[in-house]
Parts: C-alpha cells; sequence; structure tokens
C-alpha cells in the first residue's frame, strides 16, 4: 500500500528512525535544519515540522531553542540504569576515603593525563576573556583597586545580582539574606559547622560527594548514608524514620543533579523533604552548585523554594560555570544567618573583594544566562557522546546513569570488578577517572566508576573511554 502526501512525514521519520538505530546518525549529533531537511527530501516545510515532531514524541530527538533538533536517543545503545544501594545499619564514625581521593587527585596538575576524574570544566568553555574584562572594572570601581578588606556579609553587588538569580530558582530573597563566600566548600562547611558539634551525625546520600565525606572527617561528625534512586534521589521515607533513630542533626543533600550519580529531585519529593526537616526540626543543606547546568526547558527549583521558616541554608557558587579559581560562593542560610556570619568571621574575616567584586559586574551585565545557554547545549550533547561511547566500549553489562544536568555519569560494572585497581591500570595508559570506593563510608561501590564529560568530545577523549572498556574487558 502506497502512503499518501498525509504520512509523508511517517516515511521521513521512519527514514531517519532507522538511520539512529543503525548508527548512522549517532547520539548527541545536530540533524538538519527543517529548510534543509524539506530540500533534502523534497518535502513542504510543514512535513518536515510534522516529521521532527513525530520523532520528538517518540523521544528519539529533542528540540533546543534557538538551536535546532539533536537526537538524544537510542535504544540500541541505551545501558540500563544503576541500582538503588541498600540501607546502612548504623552510621559511620570514621572516613576512609582521604588516602583514596589523594592519590586519585595527586596527578590533577599533570597536563599529559586523560582526566575523567575531575567534575569541572576547561578553560575552552568559561568565559575568561569576559571575566578578565570584568576584573579590570571592578579594580576602576573599588576603593584602592580593591586592596581592603571586603564587608563581611560579602560584596553588596554580588550579592544583589545573586538575589536577581534566585527568581529563577522560583525563590524571592533580597541581598540582606545571602553571605558569601569562598566557593561552594567553604559555604558547605560554615553551614555545617553553624548547625552542628563534633560528634553529631549528619545524613548524606549513598553514595555521596567524597568532599562532603571528608568535610564529615574534618569536622568529626559521624554520617548516615541514605539510600538514593538514581532518578528521583533520597529515599524521604528511610530519611523520616532514620532522624530520630539515629538523631541526625543535619541534611547535606545534593537535590539538582546530584554528584555522582546525576539524580534530579522531582519538586514534590523537594517539598516533602522540606516538610521532613521542619517536623524534626533540624537544618537542611542544600548544594544547589550544579542547578544551572540542566538540560531540559527551565531551571529546576530547589528546596530552598519551598522553605517557609528558615530551615534550608542553599549553598550555590559560580565555581563549575564560570570560574572556579575565582573562588566565588554565597550561602542562603535562612534561619541560621548569624551563626553562619559569626563562622566566616572566626575563619575568614572576609572573602576576596576583587574577585568577587568582578563576578558581580559580569552578572550585572547580562552575560551570565548567555554564556550558560551555550554551555548547556555543549554539556548536554557530550552527555549524549560519553553515554554512547561507554556503551559501545564497556561490557554489554554495564549501567550508566541518565543525567539531565551538571558534567558527570555514574557506571555500574559487574561486582568482581575492583575499579580502583582499575585505575591504577588506566593512569599508567594516561588516564584517570574517579573508582566508586570514594563515595561511600562503608566499602561499597568498589565496582562503580564516575567519569566526568566536561571535557568536550574529541578523538583523544574516544581513544581514552575505548582503553578504559579494553581493560574492563581484560578483568572479566
Amino acid at each position: 500500500m502506497i502512503k499518501t502526501a498525509d504520512h509523508l512525514y511517517l516515511q521521513v521519520a521512519d527514514r531517519i528512525e532507522q538511520m539512529i538505530e543503525k548508527d548512522v546518525m549517532k547520539m548527541g549529533e545536530k540533524l538538519p535544519s527543517v529548510r534543509v531537511l524539506s530540500k533534502q527530501q523534497g518535502i513542504s516545510l510543514t512535513t518536515a515540522f510534522q516529521a521532527y515532531y513525530h520523532l520528538e514524541a517518540k523521544g528519539l530527538i529533542e528540540s533546543r531553542p534557538k538551536s535546532g533538533y539533536y537526537i538524544c536517543h537510542n535504544k540500541r545503545h541505551l545501558a540500563p540504569m544503576p541500582g538503588t544501594c541498600a540501607p546502612v545499619r548504623k552510621p559511620a564514625s570514621d572516613v576512609t576515603v582521604s588516602d583514596i581521593v589523594l592519590e586519585v587527585f595527586n596527578h590533577r596538575s599533570d597536563d599529559s593525563i586523560l582526566k575523567f576524574s575531575v567534575a569541572t570544566l576547561p578553560s575552552s568553555l568559561l568565559p575568561s576573556a569576559k571575566m578578565a574584562k570584568a576584573v579590570v572594572q571592578a579594580m576602576r570601581d573599588l576603593d584602592g583597586n580593591g586592596l581592603g578588606y571586603e564587608a563581611l556579609q560579602g560584596n553588596e553587588l554580588l550579592r544583589g545580582q545573586i538575589a536577581r538569580l534566585s527568581l529563577g530558582w522560583g525563590e524571592v530573597c533580597t541581598p540582606d539574606d545571602i553571605v558569601t563566600t569562598h566557593g561552594c566548600m567553604d559555604a558547605l562547611t560554615l553551614c555545617l559547622t553553624a548547625t552542628t558539634q563534633p560528634g553529631d551525625t549528619i545524613a548524606l546520600e549513598s553514595p555521596s560527594y567524597y568532599g562532603a565525606l571528608q568535610l564529615a572527617e574534618g569536622l568529626g561528625l559521624k554520617v548516615l548514608e541514605v539510600p538514593t534512586n538514581p532518578i528521583t534521589g533520597v529515599d524521604l521515607d528511610y530519611l523520616d524514620k532514620a532522624i530520630p533513630r539515629h538523631k541526625i542533626k543535619a541534611c547535606l543533600f545534593v537535590t539538582n543533579f546530584h554528584n555522582p550519580l546525576g539524580c534530579c529531585m522531582p519538586d514534590k519529593n523537594k517539598q516533602e523533604l522540606v516538610r521532613i526537616v521542619e517536623k524534626h526540626d533540624i537544618a537542611l543543606i542544600e548544594d544547589d552548585i550544579y542547578g544551572d547546568l540542566y538540560f531540559g526547558k527551565q531551571r529546576p527549583a530547589n528546596c530552598k523554594t519551598f522553605d517557609k521558616h528558615g530551615h534550608v541554608l542553599l549553598c550555590n557558587s559560580l565555581s563549575k560555570s564560570v570560574a572556579p579559581g575565582y573562588r566565588v560562593g554565597w550561602t542562603m542560610p535562612g534561619k541560621y544567618k548569624d551563626k553562619v556570619l559569626r563562622m566566616k568571621h572566626h575563619h575568614a574575616i572576609s572573602c576576596t573583594t576583587l574577585t568577587h567584586a568582578a563576578a558581580g559586574h559580569f552578572l550585572e551585565i547580562g552575560r551570565y544566562e548567555f554564556h550558560l545557554r551555550n554551555l548547556r547545549k555543549m554539556l548536554h550533547t557530550q552527555s549524549l557522546r560519553y553515554s554512547q561511547a561507554i556503551c559501545e566500549y564497556f561490557p554489554e553489562s554495564t549501567r550508566v546513569s541518565r543525567p539531565q544536568g551538571g558534567c558527570v555519569l555514574w557506571v555500574e560494572l559487574e561486582e568482581h570488578i575492583n575499579t580502583f585497581e582499575l585505575f591504577q591500570q588506566t593512569l599508567k595508559h594516561k588516564i584517570s577517572f574517579c573508582p566508586g570506593r570514594l563515595f561511600s563510608l562503608q566499602n561499597r561501590y568498589n565496582n562503580c566508576l564516575r567519569i566526568s564529560y566536561g571535557n568536550p568530545w574529541s578523538k583523544q577523549v574516544d581513544e581514552g573511554l575505548k582503553t578504559i572498556g579494553k581493560l574492563i574487558r581484560k578483568m572479566n
């Protein structure tokens, strides 16, 4: 049966789908524009649009504003998702990951190593020229060219611009609600110090960012690892029961694009999490450092959006999106603001005057959102290219996360594979990644690894992933 003209779009869509399935067109690649497709296939613009709408409805391609259509899915190359860990019986009081962290990141400054281990972006993706101009402008505007101390609460221009950014989070705040810090880790440190005492127990996701585990060690805190789903985030039922049972004093969670799982907690879960911490009258320290690096149509909300009584201490920075070395961070500490300011005065007195003023100028002139739009497109494409390569080069049993933002993938291998031993082998090939053992205090995730897709796709990246895959197969 010959299809009528009304079904021409289905014929075109079917041909494109077959090319995707056969890897002629790969995940992350940009499709021809609607106008080009119309000329190639001899169809009208309306029919070309219908073909793309059909493929988009099937989840095979996606539209990106002012950019076009991209391939985002290939059933043949989609690995299963990692699993959710089993609950632990008791909090861990001894952090055992520091030595491994030091070994993994001992080669951070070695440019000859292909670093899948570092969850930061290369300078080629950052607005270095625009930030340089912002620094010059800041020097002109600051008294004494920025040689003096900044106010305790932080640069006024920067705090004002952060308050404006909060509109995109669904939050309404003022500059007076914000305290600036030396990056996000400094914000987390101040918030934990303000809400806990040595010997207290805090709740973290499992797996959890190794930096948070080391921070707990430094502050003398016990850690309860909460089971975390790679799609929806923290198991809230488990958490609600665990808070009184283990006398948890604070939670520290990455609710948007969690490191390393990449999960983004749904809004209803965020609301429920806020309700739980309010019920138990404990602090929720929310690390939102990846929130701006979303791949969808709009920025996800955060728990602070639903916080009515000041229990949420939101922490963020420009380290992942603009300038890691400038150490520009902040917190909105809610009802803990006075304690946070006291801690900041004890530990730092003030933040770096020049870089924080420069960040304020950069945000003020409207360049941030323009930069983010381009950055998000690149990261999304890179996440798909990396995922496809892992599915192609790693064993078929491999499980891979499907982040909707951020810059890391969580990879789960067969149980007998020790990824720390794998790391020692890949290092001989000038390749590094993060072994899964870094992300838990409970001797877990030895068969997992975290790979950053911050580096733009290249032949070197492709060969690096292929090498890791070959070494894994030799361990089977």
